[in-house]
């Protein structure tokens, strides 16, 4: 950069100056230490990855035929890992070629997590607790744990996976915690309805007496309902051959769960109980044997087999090779609705309310047009209304709700207030007057959606309370009502068409809406369609009321479409 000059700079023994300036060009790079180190990892885990696709399809360490699934992951794993390394941006990343104690590994989202999955990995799976300490002798043991699981796997293949605390992952690595003296939960989600369904194991159940602890219990949540569906599954391996001229042979002739095992199921479901502001009510609605037996189709004709439709109460085989009539079970208990599985049971918890909703408490819906009216009613606890307006019926009215309308100015417009009536009097104007108990007020105001009251209109305590929007407290015929009670499992937002815009001039239920999918009722043929685009699906009230779970998984069906 220097050239000798006569006048310039003395430096050693010569006079210079420089030719020309440095030129610094500062360029952003991501060879960092920490981008190496997680490049290395991916090598690591390719290595590993390919190691062990390598023993998987060895002969030499195979006794049983190759799990196909499991090496298609193993090599998707592996591919996706090299596409990943041959990225443009880890090409410019050098070779880790150090140790490293980073902060950044440690701290910095991003890095951290891919720290934690590369430790997690290269630690493996590490087994604790009882199932660690299984031999021969503790196969019953076993046999129940893989029930568990093996439940939870079934569920997965047709419900969203939310969570479960059997694998824990701690600084130590891959973890199974799953043993006889500890919970452990799986909690899944069902796809289209959102309904919660839990697979517990070993879940303790107090009561006054004893405390109960079956193997595994399946909760299942229904939309409508402020409490859950209990089922005990408990493992039981051994198993009654049914041999020649035995007790067990002649009663049953085939093979299946021992007896004592069946009234274990009884004495589960009658002991686990809860309290809720009243009497103790039943929480389990069934209890079921599961036994290790692998003939499915010759055990459907097995007494216990056939008494689950009966009490809610048997046994069902469950092998590696023997589990679609377990598969078909559980779809069966989730897709059913509240109201069918209340109709099965005997006695269950939810049966002194359905009792209740079943005698169809008759509400009059009166109309409020001003404001004067509607700030006199809440004051007085009182409605009135003209003699010459009532129809046949309304003396059943045990409970007034209030439909404010939009000409009344309050700032909202609908359904908020209801109460129950105390005194019924009629004056000499011919004013009757219902005066309640007190005001109430529901949960969410019942909007009209372009729907109104000319007079009065009378609809079912149950009604009032489940309904979002207006004419939703129209049905009346009870078709109408399981149409409308299954397709809410589906969707909140449910529209109901009538065929007037009046509610008490109304007739009937054109349509139901949701989504883009239209639900049209026929009740002259007593048939009703499910229509979504081109496609069109006819279902008779009869087969409605026969099997409801069966036309609910039909609407699914049509929706996933």
């Amino acid at each position: 950069m220097f050239v000798e000059v006569k006048n310039g700079v003395r430096l050693a023994d010569k006079r210079v100056m420089p030719n020309e300036g440095l030129k610094i060009k500062k360029a952003l790079t991501y060879d960092t230490t920490e981008n190496r180190y997680v490049k290395w990892m991916m090598s690591r885990l390719v290595d590993k990855l390919e190691y062990l696709y390598g023993k998987l399809t060895n002969q030499k360490w195979r006794k049983v035929e190759a799990d196909l699934e499991l090496l298609d992951q193993v090599k998707e794993m592996i591919q996706k890992l090299k596409v990943k390394r041959k990225n443009p941006f880890w090409k410019e990343v050098g070779v880790f070629n150090r140790s490293v104690m980073s902060l950044v590994l440690q701290m910095a989202p991003g890095y951290r997590d891919a720290f934690q999955i590369y430790l997690t990995v290269s630690k493996g799976l590490a087994l604790q607790g009882k199932i660690y300490q299984m031999s021969v002798k503790d196969v019953a043991e076993l046999y129940e744990c893989w029930t568990f699981l093996k439940l939870g796997q079934l569920l997965r293949r047709k419900y969203i996976h939310v969570s479960q605390d059997i694998v824990k992952v701690n600084r130590d690595g891959l973890f199974v915690r799953l043993d006889t003296n500890q919970s452990a939960k799986r909690v899944f989600k069902h796809p289209v309805t959102d309904e919660k369904i839990v697979l517990t194991y070993q879940m303790v159940e107090k009561n006054p007496t004893t405390t109960q602890k079956p193997d595994s219990v399946l909760s299942i949540e229904k939309k409508g309902k402020d409490y859950s569906f209990n089922y005990v599954f408990d493992a039981k391996y051994r198993i009654d051959f049914a041999v020649e001229d035995s007790f067990y042979g002649n009663r049953y002739q085939t093979p299946g769960p021992l007896e004592e095992d069946i009234n274990t199921m009884h004495r589960y479901r009658d002991s686990i109980v809860a309290r809720q502001e009243g009497p103790y009510e039943r929480t389990a609605f069934g209890a079921y044997v599961l036994f290790p037996w692998a003939d499915e189709s010759v055990y459907q004709e097995h007494y216990f087999y056939k008494s689950i439709d009966e009490v809610n109460i048997g046994g069902l085989p469950f092998l590696p090779s023997a589990t679609d009539l377990v598969e078909q079970f559980l779809e069966r208990l989730i897709e059913k609705s509240p109201e069918e599985i209340q109709e099965e049971g005997i006695l269950p918890r939810g049966t002194r309310e359905e009792w209740v909703s079943s005698l169809n408490e008759k509400v009059l819906l009166g109309v409020v047009s001003t404001e004067e009216q509607y700030r006199r009613c809440r004051q007085e606890t009182v409605y009135v209304l003209d003699s010459e307006q009532l129809k046949t019926g309304w003396q059943e009215a045990e409970y007034v709700a209030l439909y404010v309308s939009k000409e009344a100015g309050v700032g909202w417009n609908g359904v908020r207030n209801y109460g129950q009536v105390k005194d019924v009097t009629v004056g000499d104007d011919g004013e009757v007057r219902l005066t309640v108990e007190s005001w109430m007020n529901l949960p969410d105001v019942i909007k009209p959606v372009n729907y109104g009251i000319a007079g009065y209109a009378m609809t079912t305590l149950a009604q009032l309370k489940e309904a979002k929007e207006l004419p939703e407290l129209f049905m009346k015929s009870k078709d109408e009502l399981t149409v409308w009670r299954m397709l809410r499992r589906v969707s909140d937002r449910v529209k109901v068409e009538l065929n007037s815009e009046q509610l008490d001039k109304a007739s009937g239920v054109e349509r139901y809406r949701f989504k883009d999918v239209e639900v049209r009722m026929n009740g002259a043929e007593d048939r009703f369609e499910i229509v979504k685009g081109e496609v069109c699906l006819e279902i008779g009230y009869e087969e409605l009321k026969r099997k409801p779970s069966g036309v609910f998984r039909e609407v699914i069906e049509m929706m996933v479409r």
